[in-house]
């Protein structure tokens, strides 16, 4: 059956993760945003945040990308149907792989045997979750970013686009990986890592 989706978030993260909802042929409601109005992509703004109080039988998808403002977001709305966003061309293996609510999953991500995804999430286009991957809550993966065997990744992440991660490698909760970054070692205090290897970025 056809979900009925509301997507928070009318920029340009807003327009892929609508296209999502599209592509897997489900039906885009609109937007909400506290901050636009008129149309996306054809589809109107149907109010602010707050309004989704209006839609009680609707699905809700998060289309931020930083990872605080999905957070409070979802911690504002009560009660609410969340959705999670599976691009048709994503490759997500069906060998004990879990993904968590409110979770979006781009085009040609791919995410294979074993993975642990957590709630909200970005998996963004074409990166590479692989075997027995942790990812924790409120992270979000870049495009092209690889992410090896048996890797553990925290709450409140971000992996920059075409970053690696080394196989069996543990990031703590609160951690940036710059764009290609190469993370060689456990990670186990929060901040910044930058460069090939990946190094703590002091200010």
């Amino acid at each position: 059956m056809k979900k009925d989706v509301i997507v928070i978030g009318a920029g340009g993260h807003g327009k892929v993760v609508a296209d999502i909802v599209l592509s897997s042929a489900d039906n885009l409601l609109g937007f909400l945003d506290d901050f636009a109005c008129g149309e996306v992509m054809g589809y109107e703004v149907l109010g602010r945040t707050d309004d989704y109080t209006k839609y009680p039988n609707a699905y809700f998808v998060i289309a931020m990308g930083s990872n605080e403002m999905r957070r409070s977001v979802s911690e504002r709305l009560k009660g609410v149907n969340w959705y999670t966003a599976i691009h048709p061309s994503a490759v997500v293996s069906q060998n004990d792989v879990t993904i968590g609510k409110g979770t979006v999953v781009m085009a040609c991500a791919v995410i294979n045997p074993g993975a642990s995804i957590g709630e909200f999430d970005i998996i963004n286009t074409g990166c590479v979750i692989e075997h027995d991957n942790r990812i924790g809550n409120f992270t979000h993966i870049s495009p092209n970013a690889t992410l090896c065997g048996t890797v553990s990744v925290g709450d409140m992440c971000h992996i920059g686009a075409s970053a690696v991660v080394k196989n069996n490698i543990s990031i703590c909760s609160n951690v940036t990986v710059g764009a290609a970054a190469a993370v060689v070692k456990d990670i186990t205090s929060e901040g910044t890592y930058i460069g090939v290897p990946a190094v703590r970025r002091v200010k």
